[in-house]
């Protein structure tokens, strides 16, 4: 009898004895058990560590159709349907960014605004926080990354709608999602204004009223 055969019949001699049990006395129904179970044991024991490693693992989740990072879908409706988000202080930083920065954007123009603040943080020309990202030039004179930090309003939720909203798409970014939107953007601007530095990067894409860039790759010089 094959190993697999054998842990076959042990299974059922199992079955068979647990369907007796009523009419068996304590011991006799654990004499039976242990003696079942000493002969899977055996039947296990023979088949080979590869044999059983096939048998008893799982396929990649890529082969089994199972996406291996979130599933994003660009629209109101998906947003929400989520569950309320919140997070830590980071998370904070990013859901108020994209509140006073994007709330007026489309979902997918959020989500674009949304990279350019992680690819930044993701550069060693920014600070290496997100809060540090969205804060960088705070207090300084024309220095502010953001506008909406230095643009003399106060910085107060009133759309509790959108606000729920960006708060999911933050959550969504910081577990990871791809971000292909912008293709490594690390610059925006809305097409109402023309700063200089977009004539000296690269334009990566338009997404709703933002125009999206990238800085050129810096070589070093002698």
């Amino acid at each position: 009898m094959t190993p697999l055969k054998k842990i076959a019949a042990a299974f059922l001699a199992t079955q068979l004895a647990l369907g007796a049990g009523a009419a068996l006395a304590d011991e006799d129904m654990a004499s039976r058990l242990a003696a079942v179970l000493g002969e899977e044991r055996a039947a296990l024991a023979v088949v080979p560590d590869a044999r059983m490693a096939q048998l008893t693992s799982l396929p990649p989740a890529s082969e089994r159709g199972i996406p291996t990072e979130p599933v994003v879908i660009y629209d109101t409706d998906f947003l929400d349907a989520l569950p309320v988000a919140s997070g830590d202080e980071q998370w904070q930083c990013l859901a108020e960014a994209l509140y006073f920065e994007a709330r007026g954007e489309s979902v997918r123009g959020q989500f674009a605004v949304g990279e350019v603040i992680l690819n930044r943080v993701d550069s060693a020309a920014y600070p290496r926080s997100l809060c540090g990202v969205v804060t960088q030039g705070t207090g300084r004179k024309h220095a502010c990354q953001f506008s909406y930090n230095c643009d003399g309003n106060a910085n107060v939720i009133r759309e509790q709608d959108a606000w729920e909203r960006v708060g999911k798409i933050a959550a969504i970014l910081l577990d990871g999602t791809s971000r292909d939107l912008t293709g490594g953007a690390t610059h925006f601007h809305t097409n109402a204004v023309s700063p200089s530095w977009s004539r000296r990067f690269t334009k990566t894409a338009t997404i709703g009223a933002h125009l999206f860039y990238r800085e050129p790759v810096r070589t070093a010089s002698n």
